[in-house]
C-alpha cells in the first residue's frame, strides 16, 4: 500500500534507479558506503517482491529517506510471519521533518497488508539516535536475548550433548 502523502512528499517503493541514493544517505551516517551489502539486498528484493519491502520518500524529486524490510515465513517454526528491518535512513539534512516517521508508516502499513504480524530489528546499544528513532516508532525489547560468538576460534570438543 504506497501511498503519496502532500504535494512536495513522495512516497514509493524503491527501485533498481534508487540504490546510489540510498547508498549515499547509508554513507552519511555510517562514514562508509556499503555497496555490495545494498546490491545484494536490491537483487533479492528484486528477484523475490513478495519477500521484501522496499519504501522510499522522494522530495522535489530526490530521495530523501529509505526502508528497507525482509519478510520471514515459517523460520525457526513461527506460525506468523515476521519482518525484519534491514536498513533504514534519512538523508542528515532531513532529519526531524517527519520523513522517518512517515517511512515507519508507510512500511508497517505494506506489512500488515502482507499478512506480517510484527516487525523487528537489531541495533547498536551505542548508536542512542537510532534507539530514540525505534522507541519513537513503537519498538520495544523482544523477549529474547541475542548471543554473538567469533568464529575465528575453533568450537571446543566437549562430552556433553546439547
Amino acid at each position: 500500500m504506497i501511498s503519496s502523502s502532500g504535494a512536495n512528499r513522495d512516497v514509493r517503493r524503491l527501485g533498481v534507479d534508487d540504490v546510489e541514493a540510498v547508498i549515499a544517505i547509508d554513507r552519511a551516517h555510517s562514514g562508509h558506503a556499503r555497496r555490495h551489502f545494498f546490491e545484494k539486498l536490491f537483487a533479492a528484493a528484486i528477484a523475490r517482491s513478495d519477500e521484501f519491502v522496499c519504501v522510499g520518500i522522494h522530495r522535489g524529486g530526490a530521495l530523501r529517506g529509505f526502508a528497507i524490510a525482509r519478510i520471514l515465513r515459517g523460520e525457526f517454526g513461527r506460525e506468523h510471519a515476521v519482518a525484519v528491518l534491514d536498513a533504514v535512513g534519512v538523508e542528515p539534512q532531513s532529519r526531524e521533518q517527519g520523513i522517518g516517521h512517515s517511512l515507519m508508516g508507510e512500511l508497517i502499513e505494506s506489512l500488515r497488508a502482507m499478512g506480517v504480524g510484527s516487525l523487528q530489528s537489531l541495533a547498536d546499544w551505542t548508536n542512542h539516535d537510532l534507539l530514540r528513532y525505534f522507541e519513537a516508532s513503537g519498538f520495544t525489547l523482544a523477549p529474547r536475548l541475542a548471543l554473538e560468538r567469533s568464529v575465528g576460534e575453533p568450537l571446543q570438543e566437549t562430552s556433553e550433548e546439547v
